[in-house]
């Protein structure tokens, strides 16, 4: 299956030269999320778990747009501004979550775009 670049209008839009989502081989590669709404792009305030919150709601949004949810997210990598931030974003993560979650790497980053404190990717089978 070659890949293909999903319509996905509950997502914020990308801020660069990349694909919001991509999918190929019955996986769906949503790029990097932050706290942007969708509608008025505004950024969440400078709070980690209000903008996990927002990235989460955004995810499961863009998911729904291809018929898909939460469970069938089956890998995450999360990047923070602040690795001590990790027990804030984990709780918060954790209340989207099925009971079985998927595999998951965090990371800290040196920064990230536009000064947010988190940004999360998803990879999703079909």
């Amino acid at each position: 299956m070659p890949k293909t670049v999903p319509v996905t209008p509950s997502a914020p839009g990308a801020m660069g030269p990349y694909s919001v989502v991509t999918e190929a081989n019955g996986f769906v590669f949503v790029s990097g999320q932050v706290a942007v709404d969708p509608i008025t792009k505004e950024r969440s305030p400078d709070d980690v778990e209000q903008q996990t919150s927002k990235v989460m709601t955004n995810i499961t949004a863009i998911l729904g747009d291809l018929g898909l949810g939460i469970s069938d997210i089956v890998k995450t990598t999360i990047f923070l501004a602040d690795i001590n931030d990790f027990p804030k974003v984990n709780e918060v993560y954790a209340g989207f979550l099925d009971p079985e979650p998927p595999a998951r790497s965090t990371v800290q980053a040196g920064a990230l775009p536009g000064g947010f404190l988190v940004e999360i990717e998803v990879v999703a089978a079909r």
